[in-house]
């Protein structure tokens, strides 16, 4: 199904209001496999992410009559599904006991484990639109090895192409600070993928 944009998310949205049921059912596709992959890839595992993207589209649905601005129906979809997200990780047997930071180390792609790593200074990520893409199973990898500090500003920015400004409000954040930590996860993505790339598996 083709990603649609804000005025098309917009006007769906304004029909499932009016009760047209095809309307729904196209809204639930539209944002089910949006929120999962969110949800899978920020509360690492399976059993959470099936859960919380169930609970987040529920409230959806519940609370959308209470949007204002339909225009702003997929920013508000997410910070939906960051709230669902951290009340499960307060409480989930799978949420880390620590988050590490990129300033201090790196994480092992393979194991998981801390190692020092230094990032090339890469100005972006070398094939334009590729976080657009179906994700691969190497790019999930490598942006569930980022600190949730940089994958949550990765995934809202680069996969769900929100503005800076809708990022911010989302993660409770200065603009300033988004554009900092996307320009820092950008590079410490490229990191983590630059072997995968230089063999050849560029294309998703």
């Amino acid at each position: 199904m083709a990603t649609l944009d804000k005025i098309h998310e917009a006007q769906l949205a304004r029909s499932v209001l009016d009760g047209d049921t095809d309307a729904s059912e196209r809204f639930v596709a539209h944002f089910q496999r949006k929120v999962f992959q969110y949800m899978w890839l920020m509360c690492g595992q399976r059993e959470d992410a099936e859960e919380v993207a169930q609970e987040t589209l529920f409230k959806v649905f519940t609370k959308l009559p209470q949007l204002e601005n339909l225009e702003h129906v997929r920013p508000w979809v997410f910070r939906i599904a960051r709230n669902e997200c951290l009340t499960m990780r307060r409480k989930s047997v799978f949420a880390p006991a620590q988050e590490l930071s990129l300033d201090s180390s790196g994480v092992d792609l393979e194991g998981g484990i801390p190692r020092p790593m230094e990032i090339a200074d890469y100005s972006a990520l070398p094939e334009e639109g590729v976080l657009r893409q179906e994700l691969g199973e190497k790019i999930e990898r490598a942006i569930q090895a980022l600190p949730e500090t940089y994958r949550a500003v990765i995934l809202l920015r680069d996969v769900e192409e929100l503005s800076t400004e809708d990022t911010a409000e989302i993660l409770h954040l200065t603009t300033d600070a988004v554009k900092t930590r996307v320009h820092r996860g950008r590079l410490a993505l490229r990191g983590l993928l630059d072997e995968y790339l230089k063999g050849g598996a560029a294309q998703v």
